[in-house]
């Protein structure tokens, strides 16, 4: 599956299937919140939390890619990403875009 985060590809016919999107919700896993807590006294990146958004991201976008693929897609257009808070301590990873057939 081609992802892309523009609108249209050059030189190609583009026939739009539909909205697609995929979404995860993960918690703070209290060993990375601890961890995190230090690091934030002594500054650097957190990458406990950093590994737990990279695999919500992965995750998120696989869950798309099925949509995709059960639409007959073989490209998605207009990737993106929004998160939101869905409660202390957990976040909603959504990744959309537009699926299409590329001629």
């Amino acid at each position: 599956m081609l992802l892309y985060t523009v609108e249209t590809v050059p030189g190609k016919n583009v026939q739009l299937l539909g909205l697609v999107q995929g979404s995860t919700v993960q918690s703070k896993h209290i060993g990375k919140d601890l961890m995190a807590g230090l690091r934030g006294i002594v500054g650097g990146e957190m990458k406990g939390y950093t590994e737990m958004l990279d695999d919500a991201r992965a995750q998120a976008v696989s869950r798309m890619i099925a949509q995709a693929e059960k639409l007959g897609a073989d490209a998605i257009l207009g990737v993106r990403y929004a998160t939101s808070a869905i409660t202390q301590g957990a976040a909603e990873i959504l990744a959309y875009g537009t699926a299409v057939k590329l001629g």
